[in-house]
């Protein structure tokens, strides 16, 4: 009986072991090694023997294929073994991009990094006393001399009732430790403050972020007890004081990250619940997520507290992020009283939640540009520095060079926002570069800007590609051009 076409198709295509003996494929095979190219031709010839079962391939096609099968085969084993996680080129004018890696590190934590993760370290070695020591110390130490001022002596009553009400508690400094992410920090304070215990919080503060991370979630899981209080809208002191009980164990504040309720709204000052924690002889904690360090009205952002903000009214335990705008690697930083801060250090939620020494060492780096007072070093802060005109020189010499008779191209103002859950309604001017392009819609553009190598990751809006240079570091301009220039051709 006759042999059909689809067979005689399939007894051309040559062995795995035939193809990879192959000489054509002997360079490839010597640089990734031979289990790698037989993965990657055992997946391009069950691609080809597929097409040719369905009848999508004729003889012709099939010989096309085979001619390309060394380069398939190395196109396979290359995106195999390509990196997945990319540098990519934020021109959305979005600082705090959580879906491109929130803030960028600054050279001297990269420096830092390499240095103390190719090497051993003193992680946890006492070098003056020779012995074992604690990992938390590396940083401690600067954010007591950053943050330290901030705690200021206050009138206070007991914590546990031994104290009369408006007796002075000497304060002694402040305590920092360092978690995995803000989420682990807010898990690790409710915790050790209020397990099997009640936390009073605003109603209009019970906030979900990205990634369906909800407060009243994590307070669960640490086993204390949520105690609304107050409306969505308007939260008065004394709904705080008309919920205490014999179970209240702490009073929180959680900052709207990512939102604002405008209108008819009221809420407890920060100062009214500090008097009201030390009445009561009760824990006054602030969730302030996004951290920021320096006064950020030199940027012309308002009503973002900063963590000293929070310290200085006396509040006793601040939680943040670290990849904010802190502008470090990811961590979630506790700041406050010694004596609370040093009961979650014993608790042993703390060793699951802890950092390793490349957190540690980028963190270090980081802090260190902020005891200099060199602000331009941390690339989040010299991002939000960047002036309109500064930008716009950049937009108007990249015009420059990309016009050409498929392109449209404008420089408009702008603006950026702060992103990452930070200053929700705050934005800063800027000045966009607008693109279009003859025979491709903006979503297009965008998509090849995207598949660019390094990737560009723009905005579209009113059917114009907009990119924004605050976010786009200075020699990465050129890289954009360039992808433009291959684009319109």
């Amino acid at each position: 009986m006759p042999s059909s076409p689809k067979s005689e198709l399939l007894r051309e295509l040559p062995s795995v072991d035939e193809v990879i003996r192959s000489p054509e494929l002997a360079g490839l095979t010597n640089s990734h090694g031979p289990a790698a190219v037989t993965d990657a031709a055992r997946v391009i010839l069950t691609r080809l023997r597929k097409a040719v079962a369905s009848e999508l391939m004729d003889r012709a096609g099939l010989q096309l294929a085979l001619d390309g099968l060394a380069a398939a085969i190395e196109k396979q084993v290359r995106q195999a073994l390509g990196k997945s996680l990319r540098i990519v080129v934020n021109a959305t004018g979005v600082i705090l991009h959580t879906n491109l890696g929130r803030a960028p590190l600054a050279e001297a934590a990269l420096l830092h990094i390499n240095e103390t993760a190719g090497h051993f370290s003193n992680l946890e070695f006492d070098l003056n006393a020779g012995v074992r020591g604690k990992r938390d110390v590396h940083v401690d130490r600067l954010f007591q001399s950053l943050l330290g001022a901030s705690m200021v002596e206050t009138e206070t009553g007991s914590r546990g009732g031994a104290n009369q009400a408006g007796s002075k508690t000497e304060i002694n400094g402040v305590s920092t430790i360092v978690v995995n992410n803000n989420a682990a920090a807010v898990l690790l304070a409710l915790n050790t403050l209020a397990e099997d215990g009640e936390v009073i919080v605003s109603r209009g503060e019970l906030v979900e972020i990205g990634g369906s991370f909800r407060i009243p979630d994590v307070m669960a899981k640490s086993n204390s007890t949520l105690r609304e209080v107050g409306t969505t809208n308007r939260t008065r002191v004394s709904d705080y004081e008309n919920a205490i009980n014999d179970r209240t164990r702490l009073l929180l504040r959680v900052h709207r990250s990512n939102f604002e309720i405008t209108g008819f709204t009221e809420q407890a000052s920060t100062a009214e619940l500090v008097k009201l924690a030390r009445q009561r002889g009760l824990l006054f904690m602030e969730d302030l997520g996004s951290g920021a360090l320096v006064d950020l009205q030199v940027f012309g952002i308002t009503g973002e507290p900063s963590v000293h903000d929070s310290l200085r009214a006396g509040v006793d335990v601040v939680t943040y992020s670290g990849d904010k705008l802190l502008g470090g690697p990811q961590a979630g930083l506790i700041s406050g009283r010694p004596e609370p801060v040093s009961r979650m250090r014993r608790n042993s939620l703390f060793r699951a939640l802890r950092v390793d020494k490349l957190t540690y060492a980028a963190l270090e780096a980081t802090l260190l540009a902020y005891i200099k007072r060199d602000y331009e070093a941390v690339p989040t802060l010299k991002m939000m520095r960047l002036s309109r005109a500064e930008i716009g020189a950049r937009a108007e010499s990249l015009a420059e060079r990309a016009r050409s008779s498929k392109l449209s191209v404008e420089v408009m103002d702008g603006e950026s926002v702060i992103g990452g859950g930070a200053a929700p309604s705050s934005v800063l001017p800027t000045r966009l570069l607008g693109l279009s392009c003859e025979g491709l819609s903006a979503d297009d553009f965008a998509g090849r800007l995207r598949v660019s190598d390094p990737p560009i990751i723009c905005r579209v809006e009113k059917g114009r590609v907009l990119l924004d240079l605050r976010t786009v570091f200075a020699e990465q301009d050129a890289v954009i051009a360039s992808a433009i220039e291959r684009i319109a051709r």
